[in-house]
């Protein structure tokens, strides 16, 4: 063994029957592991979801999988000394690129709420070099925003920089701050009073099949030559599976079905995934009445209202209509970041790594009789020493 570097080695003293102590050394990397996601391991999967910081019910398999026939499932799953501390939901492309995740809105690292600095690094550390060992040539990385977490994330966006992953697209989503919630524009405000005066009101739905036949398909083909996503089979589904996440808001006009939202619930926001609007309903201003409702009444309590991005081309154009109508109700920007990162780039890691592993090492041997302590010096080449002028020089 050449004992000449600590790089991803930690000492540990190991205490024997005998009553001597001998200095033992591992590589600490490998204390990481990570597997492919098995559908035995699902109750275990979601387990995690539930308590981790960074994550929503679109991580659960419940959701990820009903589209499982589109995406090659390629999720992955870290371990260190066989506890689970990290999921990454993601799918594999023909072209060998690995996504997180292509069929989900965004994805990344799930990690625990009291996951560490060092603790995120290293999970990044063993994923990656688990791609680079299976010829895994690029990760497509689709963050998920911050206003989603329960708890600060920016680990990951260290982790990022170390890597050197190259920002390939960036999105703006408008979201309203419901703590300090801007005025609405005048305009919102006259579309609001016009739909009240005109009778609108709005109906929480339990069914989504009026919405996506009368209002939504059409007016998606009319105005952009689109479909949604979800079929109203699949939505239905989903909103099965979690009542509780999946919610659909119209507006009436008299007995006429003008407007509509469907929300994607989670702890900190409640997210516009889809909406739309007729023709007769934009007259009444139903739309703008029906968001209003939405965000003064049923979401007043919620942390983050967010209408989603109004960006086109990759996040290289905006659709200024459709972003100066959502500003118009408060909303502010926070960005959506896409990521190429090259599993080879895990050695980044280590140079920011190995020193926390110099320090458990200085710290585990700080009981060994000074003999010993020379001993191990002789062999490996000297330790490093930390003194107030090294200290001040390291700073300078």
């Amino acid at each position: 063994m050449d004992t000449g570097s600590l790089t991803g080695v930690v000492v540990s003293i190991v205490s024997h029957a005998c009553g001597k102590l001998t200095l033992s050394m591992h590589n600490d990397f490998e204390e990481f592991s990570v597997e492919r996601y098995s559908e035995d391991r699902r109750e275990e999967w979601n387990s995690f979801v539930n308590t981790a910081k960074n994550a929503t019910f679109l991580f659960l398999r419940g959701y990820m999988d009903y589209h499982r026939s589109r995406f090659a499932d390629h999720s992955l799953m870290v371990f260190h000394e066989q506890k689970l501390v990290a999921l990454l939901p993601a799918n594999l492309k023909a072209n060998g690129t690995l996504i997180s995740h292509e069929g989900l809105t965004y994805g990344g690292l799930v990690v625990s709420r009291d996951a560490t600095l060092c603790q995120v690094l290293a999970c990044f550390h063993a994923v990656l070099r688990h791609l680079s060992r299976e010829h895994i040539p690029k990760l497509l990385y689709k963050q998920i925003p911050g206003f989603y977490n329960t708890l600060p994330d920016d680990e990951v966006n260290y982790a990022l920089f170390l890597l050197e992953a190259q920002l390939c697209r960036r999105d703006c989503a408008t979201v309203v701050v419901q703590s300090d919630r801007l005025k609405c524009q005048k305009r919102r405000e006259r579309d609001i009073s016009r739909a009240r005066h005109l009778g609108v009101r709005v109906v929480q739905e339990t069914a989504f099949q009026t919405f996506w036949e009368q209002v939504l398909v059409p007016q998606l083909a009319e105005r952009y030559g689109v479909r949604p996503v979800h079929t109203v089979a699949e939505i239905t589904l989903l909103a099965s599976r979690f009542p509780g996440n999946i919610k659909q808001f119209s507006a009436y006009g008299g007995d006429e079905i003008v407007a509509g939202a469907t929300i994607y619930e989670t702890p900190t926001v409640a997210h516009t995934q889809y909406s739309a609007v007729s023709a007769h309903g934009r007259r009444l201003g139903a739309q703008a009445f029906l968001f209003g409702w939405l965000l003064d009444e049923y979401y007043r309590d919620k942390r983050f209202f967010d209408f989603g991005i109004s960006n086109e081309f990759d996040g290289r154009a905006i659709n200024h209509g459709l972003l100066d109508w959502k500003e118009g109700f408060g909303g502010r920007s926070y960005m959506h970041d896409f990521y190429d990162i090259c599993p080879e780039n895990y050695v980044k890691l280590e140079p920011v790594l190995s020193p926390r592993l110099h320090h458990v090492a200085r710290a585990s041997v700080s009981a060994v009789p000074m003999s010993l302590m020379a001993a191990s010096q002789t062999a490996g080449g000297g330790t490093r020493q930390s003194t107030p002028a090294a200290d001040a020089r390291n700073r300078a």
